[in-house]
């Protein structure tokens, strides 16, 4: 079957609205072995994938459709963006904006340095946007960095795209009423990671520090390790509490408990693999052992396969 009718075929029978999710699970299943780089691939569906607005508390939305989740919090003092999405739904996001009001997009969070989450910061740049990361973004958007695993080399982002703002320790935004703390966490998914939370709203973005219902990616290459994931997670659940929407990088918007059976999800398979490698087994060995097998029936259908997310595993360890 063509790779797009795959692609199509998985958009209709997913419960996840945001296109990355769906085309992630066939670009991180495939790596090096498609013909071309699944990154093509996902930037050719988000081209022409819809983007739907879905209201939170406090004036906050979720943007589905262009890379990861983007979050959006509407007011008098203008728009505050959790991640950009990919630039070419640059149409569709304006649309999207502009259904939640008129006002200028006034900053803009990147929770880490991935294209699927970053790579509209040039355009909103330019409309008089201020960016904001962890210098370790700023550091991979400044240099061609390579992801083995997409089988694709990202240039550098034009100067306007990467973070002007950075952001070493928590950083509180008054903005439209809230308290906006963003928080750097110490490597988990990239070496660049934040999660931001809307103290009034009672609500939490994770970026790819969660993806609810699947195996997360780990990028090992950019400082990314399932220890430092899990203990992320951790920092976050103490900001959570029971009524608490949070947002996940990839997948629907959640509670505490869905994040909690994440962390003891990763926990459990992070244990199982560190057990098989102190025996000596190889990385094809521990694969074989199938270290993943309680949790694949929910966790490892979709985004990435149970062997891709062993050998992350292993290779993070």
């Amino acid at each position: 079957m063509p790779i797009k009718s795959i692609l199509k075929q998985q958009l209709q029978q997913s419960a996840f609205a945001s296109l990355a999710v769906v085309v992630s699970s066939v670009s991180l299943m495939a790596g090096s072995a498609w013909a071309e780089s699944p990154v093509n691939i996902i930037n050719a569906e988000a081209a022409i994938s819809p983007i739907t607005i879905v209201p939170l508390r406090g004036n906050i939305s979720v943007l589905e459709g262009s890379g990861g989740n983007i979050g959006v919090m509407d007011g008098q003092d203008g728009k505050f963006m959790i991640d950009a999405g990919i630039a070419v739904s640059k149409p569709r996001i304006e649309e999207a904006l502009a259904k939640i009001s008129s006002k200028p997009v006034k900053y803009v969070i990147d929770t880490h340095w991935h294209w699927d989450h970053t790579d509209g910061n040039g355009w909103l740049h330019a409309t008089g946007a201020t960016i904001a990361g962890t210098p370790n973004t700023a550091k991979h958007m400044s240099t061609a960095s390579r992801v083995d695993d997409w089988d694709y080399t990202f240039p550098p982002a034009p100067k306007g795209g990467v973070p002007s703002v950075l952001i070493t320790k928590p950083k509180t935004f008054k903005f439209n009423g809230q308290d906006i703390i963003v928080t750097p966490v110490k490597p988990a998914h990239t070496d660049g990671d934040m999660f931001v939370y809307f103290k009034q709203a009672d609500v939490l973005f994770m970026g790819d520090l969660y993806w609810n219902g699947v195996y997360p990616f780990i990028d090992n290459k950019h400082g990314g390790n399932i220890g430092g994931a899990i203990k992320a997670v951790d920092v976050a659940l103490k900001v959570a509490g029971d009524n608490t929407q949070i947002v996940p990088g990839h997948g629907e918007v959640s509670g505490r408990k869905e994040l909690v059976e994440f962390r003891d999800m990763l926990s459990s398979i992070r244990d199982n693999v560190a057990t098989l490698k102190k025996q000596g087994k190889t990385l094809e060995q521990v694969i074989a052992a199938k270290p993943t097998k309680e949790f694949d029936a929910k966790w490892g259908q979709f985004v990435i396969n149970p062997d891709l997310f062993t050998r992350l595993v292993y290779q993070g360890m």
